[in-house]
């Protein structure tokens, strides 16, 4: 019978709380990884096989991702779940956090319904480790081209973003003063998190319902191995227009009710058969890649203000390739 050990749990859970968020795909590293380890590897970290343990490991995963993402846009869940009620109680949708509230809600159904129906049969069928690394060089190709041929509005849009940023939170509107140019250091930091995570959800806000679930749509794509639920999305909404700033943005506040649900939803396999044995590793696997999560997403918010997916498409193009050489060919 196959089984996690505290070591397998340690690694695949810091990789999984780092690759979930880079658009580089938490679920091909899951699959790729233990294939290229092989040995104990390969047979207890399957993602493919209905009854292996790992099953129960990746749910753990995946909702301590999804409470890192709340960690840390905690703030703006708390406006954007009271623009849902407020837009329920008061029956019409109008201010900023009652449109952003509606369109993430729109723009999840799609992938929620998809993946109800489809996650099982994708992850037997699609969840090859040759499979993921062909994917991986497909993904890599769509953050490549997603950079390439990115329409003018979306260079304007960065271009904007930069200059609000630089003249340090732009003017400021009623009960919204330049307090960070008064403040110092980490303080002054989240004052200027805060006050640029409004202009951007007001930006996203005035994008339209049809845009989110077009951008909302294209994750149904993760669901394949090795096609990452950020980077498609990301690269759908620079195809619309908006800043890679704004476009990770509206990435990663779509992916918390996914991620959440998703793994809220499989619960029942940790206290089953899948998780008897394992809860420590669980445990563990869990904790640190909630940790990678949130460091991870710190990170990205900051470096998709100025930095491209060129980086990552090159690593997926490379890694891809060479999974697929190397299972395919050499081993």
């Amino acid at each position: 019978m196959s089984h996690l050990t505290y070591l397998e749990a340690a690694v695949v859970g810091l990789i999984q709380g780092v690759s979930e968020l880079f658009p580089v795909s938490s679920l091909g590293h899951n699959v790729l990884i233990p294939a290229l380890i092989g040995g104990s590897w390969a047979t207890d970290l399957n993602v493919a096989k209905p009854e292996s343990p790992y099953l129960a490991f990746i749910v753990g995963m995946h909702v301590a991702t999804a409470i890192a993402l709340l960690i840390y846009f905690w703030r703006d869940w708390i406006r954007i779940i009271g623009g849902f009620f407020s837009s329920i109680r008061d029956r019409r949708v109008e201010t900023r956090d009652q449109r952003l509230a509606w369109m993430i809600i729109l723009a999840t159904i799609p992938v929620g319904l998809v993946g109800l129906v489809a996650d099982k049969p994708f992850r037997e069928i699609f969840g090859k480790p040759i499979v993921a690394g062909v994917f991986l060089i497909i993904n890599g190709v769509i953050l490549y081209c997603g950079e390439k041929f990115r329409p003018r509005t979306s260079v304007w849009a960065d271009q904007e973003a930069a200059a609000l940023r630089e003249e340090e939170l732009v003017p400021a509107g009623p009960g919204m003063a330049r307090q960070a140019r008064h403040a110092s250091g980490q303080q002054a930091m989240r004052q200027e998190e805060v006050v640029l995570a409004v202009r951007a959800d007001e930006r996203l806000s005035r994008m339209g319902s049809l845009q989110a679930v077009i951008i909302g749509t294209v994750q149904i794509f993760a669901l394949l191995a090795g096609i990452s639920r950020d980077g498609v999305t990301m690269v759908a909404g620079m195809a619309r227009g908006l800043s890679r700033e704004d476009a990770a943005r509206f990435a990663f506040l779509l992916a918390t009710p996914i991620i959440l649900a998703a793994g809220v939803l499989e619960v029942p396999k940790l206290t089953g058969p899948l998780g008897n044995g394992i809860h420590g590793q669980i445990l563990l696997g869990s904790v640190l890649s909630g940790v990678g999560a949130y460091l991870s997403v710190r990170f990205l918010m900051r470096y998709f203000q100025t930095r491209t997916l060129t980086p990552f498409a090159v690593y997926c193009l490379v890694f891809g390739l060479a999974s697929v050489v190397y299972l395919g060919v050499i081993k």
